[in-house]
């Protein structure tokens, strides 16, 4: 269906009507009045007007004493912004923005009143992240002006802006915000009309899955913030981010992509409605998964749920000396990691020259770290030489750690713990690096399930800082209490968790991936708009598709498939376009051809 014609302009929008003078709505006032634009300011209360001109004030004076303005542009900004409470205020808007509560009713109410008011060629967007810009446009007299202008909050800092086309928008105002936008230094995404757009649209399913799983008390709200900031290198948490976002405002667009998609993934988990009824809306209520010092407040506080300092209390077992199995890039990261903290570490392969090889690559390691001044070349050679490559795991018969990092083959796993089961003395901890594997499987290959645990490293072992600590129904407490120690005495974050698919950051993170192969394969959006959106939208410092590429496809569909086998939800179904390109040979950066296409080497 073609857009209808219209004749809207094409030339700059130089007078601006912001209507919701909230945090975002101040926010984008303050974006247009440093462009230069005139910027009409209008809420319903005297009071938010107030506060939106004095926050106004705030910024540009922090931004003189930062010198990003000098004392005479300053005074230009604050008088280009005028506020008022009266909607007729926007009579000669060439742009009205409509950023009011997330709600249909009040939403419909300011278009047709604004239909009464402003000039037939007046541009009309809504700051809408949940609702239907189709349905706003509808319910309007002239749809083919009306589209959807999403920024991101902190609007003066986020460089991302959604622009929303409906199939009745008008191409000239489509260009018209695009430009603006471009005016104003931002980066416009073009999306059609779905919930959540791109970024909230993958944003919102990740918020809801963690909000699900902190719900089930699988792992702790801070073990579930803690592993996705050092795991994904995600600015914030997925729960102290629902409470940033407010918890009502979570579960109103959940719903709003819920009564689109029909995806479980999109069903509000439970617990935000619960927090949400109670009041219990994040940081503007001072509670939320958190608790606040004030209303508003962003310093977190101790609450009944905050995790006692000290630890179990149990008391570990004695680490000293370490056997690492394997000789991949995981396994020679891991006998770095262990040897820089002192313990002696026997690196054992399935030959005498891949352990060789594989210590000669942490032997290179220590020495970029001398060229980069990260260490003495002394404390590198001292490093070096606690490391002992072996050809055979029987080398493993006096370490008080035996920890695997073969390849995700579980056959292969339990074969290699069947060994440790014969050649490991008794007491010895045996510790699998599975990032997907069921670790009772491995724990059930050998006599002495108990002393078996997961310690799934992040890679580059060295660099990632997480350490997911994975207890079956059968490790002994202090089996767990010896490597919570064993991570934080090699300069290592542990998070808990229990034995299933995925365990935290795999579990969030590609479900997240393979919806963003979805919208691909719908032809919703295109990989470097995503791409965009989730750098520039989400401070993700990778977009999905990069991040797929490094990964591998092939190995990003293995984790997706045991994800749906284990949780047998519809919506974690592996995407087709994902299994048609691994089944093409196009994996990614290693074979020169994934979602992109790279240079060989």
């Amino acid at each position: 269906m073609a857009a209808p014609q219209s004749d809207l302009p094409l030339s700059p929008l130089q007078t601006v009507a912001v209507v919701g003078l909230g945090t975002m709505g101040t926010g984008i006032a303050e974006v247009l009045a440093r462009a230069g634009r005139e910027v009409v300011g209008i809420d319903i209360s005297e009071a938010a007007a107030v506060q939106a001109v004095t926050a106004l004030e705030a910024s540009t004076a922090r931004a003189v004493r930062r010198e990003r303005l000098t004392e005479r542009e300053r005074e230009d900004v604050l008088a280009r912004f005028r506020t008022s409470t009266d909607l007729a205020a926007a009579a000669d808007a060439d742009l009205v923005i409509e950023v009011t509560p997330e709600s249909y009713d009040i939403k419909q109410q300011v278009f047709r009143a604004l239909d009464g008011i402003v000039r037939p060629d007046t541009v009309l967007a809504t700051g809408t992240n949940a609702l239907s810009v189709t349905r706003l446009a509808a319910d309007s007299a002239h749809p083919e002006r009306v589209l959807g202008l999403h920024f991101f909050n902190p609007a003066p800092a986020m460089k991302l802006v959604e622009v929303v086309s409906s199939v009745l928008t008008a191409p000239a105002a489509v260009g018209a915000v695009t430009n603006l936008a471009l005016d104003l230094g931002k980066e416009p995404v073009a999306v059609g009309d779905r919930p959540g757009f791109v970024a909230d649209g993958l944003l919102f399913g990740y918020l809801n899955q963690a909000a699900a799983m902190y719900e089930a008390k699988y792992a702790s709200r801070e073990d579930i913030d803690a592993a996705m900031r050092l795991g994904c290198g995600l600015p914030m948490g997925p729960l102290a981010l629902l409470d940033l976002i407010g918890v009502d405002t979570a579960r109103t667009v959940l719903e709003a992509m819920y009564a689109e998609s029909r995806d479980r993934l999109h069903a509000p988990a439970p617990i935000l409605k619960q927090l949400s009824e109670a009041g219990l809306t994040g940081r503007k209520s001072g509670r939320g998964f958190y608790s606040y010092e004030a209303p508003g407040s962003a310093s977190v506080v101790r609450d009944a749920l905050t995790p006692l300092a000290g630890g179990t209390g149990t008391p570990g077992r004695p680490v000293r000396s370490v056997g690492v199995a394997g000789s991949g890039t995981m396994a020679s990261g891991i006998a770095e990691v262990f040897a820089k903290a002192g313990h002696e570490v026997v690196l054992a392969a399935r030959s005498e020259e891949k352990a060789q090889a594989a210590k000669a690559r942490i032997g290179k390691s220590l020495a970029r770290s001398v060229d980069k001044g990260r260490m003495t070349a002394e404390a590198a050679a001292s490093t070096l030489d606690l490391i002992t490559p072996s050809g055979s795991y029987d080398s493993f018969a006096e370490v008080d750690l035996a920890l695997e990092a073969v390849a995700e083959d579980l056959e292969v796993k339990q074969q290699l713990f069947a060994v440790f089961d014969k050649v490991c003395k008794p007491g010895a901890i045996l510790a699998t690096t599975t990032s997907s594997l069921p670790v009772v499987a491995c724990a059930r290959a050998t006599s002495r399930p108990q002393d078996v645990i997961g310690m799934h490293f992040f890679n580059p072992a060295p660099a990632m800082k997480l350490v997911e600590v994975v207890r079956t129904v059968l490790t002994a407490d202090d089996v767990h209490a010896t490597v919570r120690e064993l991570c934080e005495k090699i300069r290592k974050h542990p998070v808990d968790c229990g034995d299933r698919a995925g365990f935290i950051v795999n579990a969030l993170l590609f479900p997240y991936l393979n919806n963003a192969v979805k919208m691909v394969q719908e032809h919703y959006a295109t990989l470097d708009d995503i791409d965009a959106a989730m750098k520039l939208g989400g401070g993700y410092p990778m977009g999905p598709f990069e991040l797929l590429d490094v990964v591998g496809l092939d190995v990003s569909l293995a984790i997706e498939k045991v994800l749906h086998r284990e949780f047998r939800d519809p919506g974690l179904a592996p995407a087709p376009l994902l299994e048609h390109l691994v089944a093409a040979g196009c994996l990614g950066r290693k074979t020169g051809r994934g979602f992109r296409e790279y240079a060989r080497r």
